[in-house]
C-alpha cells in the first residue's frame, strides 16, 4: 500500500494513545500492566506535547500508526498492530529520516523485532543504558543512523 503522512490535531491525542497502548500490548511483551497504566496518562498529557508528531492512515481517515520526534531522536514510533508488516513502520521511519532529520532512536533491548526493524534501515547499536528513561529496569540500546536504506 501507499501510505500518506499526516498531521495529528491535538484532539486526536486519546486516539493516538489507543494506537501506542494496542502496539505496546503487541510489542512490548515484558511490561507489566503497572507499567502501562504508569505510561499511559504520560503519553497523553505530556510526551506527545514534547515531540514533533506525524502518522499515517487508514482509508477511513483512522490513524494507524504515529512516530513523534525530537531533534533529530525518533521518541516513538507505535503502529496499530492490526497494520504490522505493511508498510506503515518503514512509511513512518523514511520520513522521519528524509524529512525530519532522524538520525538516532533508543529501543528496548526486550523488542528485538523493533531492534532488526531499525538495523534493516542502517541503524546500528552505539550503547546501552541498564534502565530506561523513567529509572526503570527495562534496558535501552542507543542507536545511530550509519547509512540510509530506501
Amino acid at each position: 500500500m501507499n501510505f500518506q503522512v499526516d498531521h495529528i490535531a491535538k484532539t486526536e491525542f486519546p486516539k493516538v494513545v489507543m494506537v501506542w497502548e494496542a502496539s505496546v500490548r503487541a510489542t512490548h511483551h515484558f511490561l507489566t500492566e503497572t507499567d502501562i497504566n504508569y505510561f499511559k496518562p504520560l503519553i497523553l498529557n505530556e510526551y506527545l506535547h514534547a515531540v514533533t508528531l506525524r502518522c499515517v492512515r487508514n482509508s477511513k481517515k483512522e490513524i494507524i500508526g504515529f512516530l513523534g520526534v525530537a531533534e533529530n531522536s525518533l521518541e516513538m514510533l507505535f503502529i496499530d498492530p492490526k497494520y504490522h508488516k505493511r508498510g506503515v513502520g518503514k512509511t513512518l521511519l523514511l520520513f522521519a529520516i528524509q524529512k525530519l532529520m532522524v538520525t538516532k532512536v533508543d529501543v528496548n533491548e526486550q523488542n528485538e523485532n523493533a531492534i532488526e526493524f531499525y538495523k534493516h534501515h542502517g541503524f546500528k547499536t552505539t550503547g546501552r543504558s541498564a534502565l530506561d528513561a523513567s529509572g526503570k529496569p527495562y534496558p535501552i540500546l542507543h542507536m545511530e543512523l550509519k547509512h540510509i536504506v530506501t
